[in-house]
């Protein structure tokens, strides 16, 4: 026998199944009875924001880091079509999420009522899948099933559409068990295949990506490397994926890509990808590999394999699954000077220096600054913009699930995420790393971390620019310049006015002293790094690039 109750008090028992901690909302009045119930949870917290795409972005990077699905709520179709970038997010960069929405009353639905949008299709584009609940015995069916979609196969976000009046209404409910994950696995004759290909190998690389990261693989695809002295590339912001100190590790296929990283991959005679989607920034939009390659797909999803290069090997399988599977071939083989050759092309694009001008903060320092007084498993988190180039060329991550990164290239998405990923992981330190362009979107959440005590640090970086655009704008239309540029603001004191001790720094001596106060201060804290508007990225100025597009005029 059931248990009879209230649809709300039942989707919350749903949550409470999947050991679910955390909720992320701006209130909406269509569904204050689901706000009631959570109130007399004792397992579920609901953070309330002040922006629902910053309530989004903190569910997604909450579940990022915890696996389970993050929880993000809004009303109707204004609350909706807010929070839709967090939901794009999930889904291009594979995150479990489930998005509750109120609706209208199911008896005004089709009449244009207040607010009223179809959300299921809405956001059909941009979800895994999305239902509406019309019928109260059908809610732990739905509901249960919403989050065995979001977290199987390829994981992403379910919109689930809650019409106000069917909140309150009480019936039966039985429930069936949390979420049990599959983990499907290659079968013999694929690993036979694949031990061929590697067998008649001069130049193998292994292509990691957020499927090793999902699955908790890294500690398997060491081994693997290992085993064979195989060189790895981490896909577009995955770089966790493989310690970046290693001997193997060749670099991160990223956005203003190491020219040695794109010669790994260029030179490669058998490329091993590994849960990854070969996304447009992966594979420098899908030019970096050539007919004459071998290619090794292996990725959870089967809709992935062949959408954007035709494997010789194709399998459908969970990463840490096909790692285990990889594990135990035989194969009496390594490529030791291959893999050294391409680790010693990286460290000589890593360690090359690109004079900054001295009169302005030294980005590249502010890295090792944070390299070297972040404590062992701190996470970092970042926004889009150019400034997360010296972050991605300079910062080695060298453990496991320390980075969240939009592979999405959402602006707005450094500081929410930082406070998603710190509700998840509170014993960590968490630091999110954010142009001025891409801070000013979402810079209201700071006084959700200081409401609700998110002791987190939010780095500013503010070069009053529209930085990344106005790099592609004088690459193609030199001196040009229309709106790519900024008004100054005071970022420092605008964030005390939100709650937030904060610090404004001019010099690299300055930001040490900063870092070093917030990582004692325990509560959130924002340094805002003044940045040299002429050095448009790690090794381009505005003026360099300039004088280049002049030259091909």
């Amino acid at each position: 026998m059931g248990e009879k109750m209230r649809v709300a008090d039942a989707i919350v028992k749903c949550i409470e199944l999947e050991g679910i901690k955390k909720a992320f909302c701006v209130p909406g009045e269509s569904y204050l009875p689901l706000m009631d119930s959570i109130y007399d949870s004792e397992h579920v917290d609901l953070i309330s924001t002040r922006h629902e795409g910053g309530a989004a972005f903190m569910a997604e990077a909450y579940g990022k880091a915890t696996r389970k699905p993050g929880i993000a709520m809004a009303t109707r179709g204004v609350g909706g079509a807010n929070l839709a970038i967090g939901v794009h997010t999930a889904y291009q960069d594979s995150t479990p999420m489930v998005v509750f929405l109120g609706q209208v009353h199911r008896k005004f639905r089709g009449r244009e009522g207040f607010q009223e949008v179809e959300l299921d299709q809405f956001f059909g584009h941009i979800a895994k899948w999305t239902v509406e609940l019309r019928d109260a015995e059908r809610t732990p069916e739905l509901i249960q099933r919403a989050f065995r979609i979001a977290q199987t196969g390829r994981p992403g976000p379910v919109i689930v559409s809650l019409p106000e009046d069917v909140l309150v209404e009480k019936t039966e409910m039985t429930f069936g068990s949390p979420v049990s994950v599959p983990a499907p696995q290659p079968a013999p004759k694929e690993i036979s295949r694949v031990q061929e290909l590697l067998k008649k190998a001069e130049r193998p690389v292994i292509l990691a990506g957020g499927g090793v990261i999902a699955s908790n693989g890294e500690p398997l695809l060491l081994q693997f490397a290992e085993k064979h002295e195989i060189p790895v590339v981490a896909s577009f912001r995955r770089h966790d994926v493989f310690p970046n100190g290693h001997q193997l590790y060749a670099g991160h296929a990223g956005l203003g890509i190491f020219p040695s990283v794109l010669n790994t991959l260029r030179q490669a005679d058998l490329i091993i990808a590994i849960g990854t989607r070969l996304s447009e920034v992966t594979t420098q939009d899908y030019s970096v590999f050539n007919e004459e390659q071998k290619l090794v797909h292996i990725d959870i999803e089967y809709n992935t394999l062949g959408k954007v290069y035709n494997p010789n090997v194709g399998i459908v399988s969970d990463a840490k699954s096909a790692l285990k599977s990889l594990n135990e071939m035989e194969l009496e083989r390594q490529w030791k000077d291959w893999s050294t050759q391409r680790r010693n092309d990286y460290l000589k694009d890593l360690e090359a220096e690109f004079p900054e001008e001295e009169q302005w903060i030294n980005m590249r320092d502010v890295i090792r600054t944070l390299q070297d007084n972040l404590p062992e498993g701190a996470i970092i988190t970042n926004d889009a913009g150019n400034f997360a180039g010296w972050l991605h060329s300079y910062y080695s991550f060298n453990m496991p699930k320390t980075y969240i990164g939009p592979t999405s290239g959402a602006m707005g998405y450094g500081l929410p995420a930082a406070i998603g990923a710190k509700t998840a992981c509170p014993e960590k330190t968490v630091v999110s790393l954010s142009g001025d362009g891409g801070f000013m979107m979402t810079v209201q959440e700071l006084e959700t971390a200081a409401r609700c005590d998110i002791p987190v640090i939010a780095l500013i970086f503010n070069n009053s620019l529209y930085g990344t655009i106005r790099m592609h704008q004088e690459m193609h239309y030199p001196e040009r310049v229309i709106g790519t540029e900024l008004g100054l603001v005071d970022f420092a004191k605008m964030s005390e006015s939100l709650g937030v001790h904060a610090v404004r720094v001019n010099t690299n001596e300055e930001f040490a002293k900063a870092l070093e106060e917030a990582l004692a201060a325990k509560k959130p804290c924002v340094i805002e790094v003044m940045t040299n508007p002429e050095q448009i990225s790690t090794n381009h100025t505005v003026s360099s690039i300039r004088k280049k597009s002049k030259q091909y005029a």
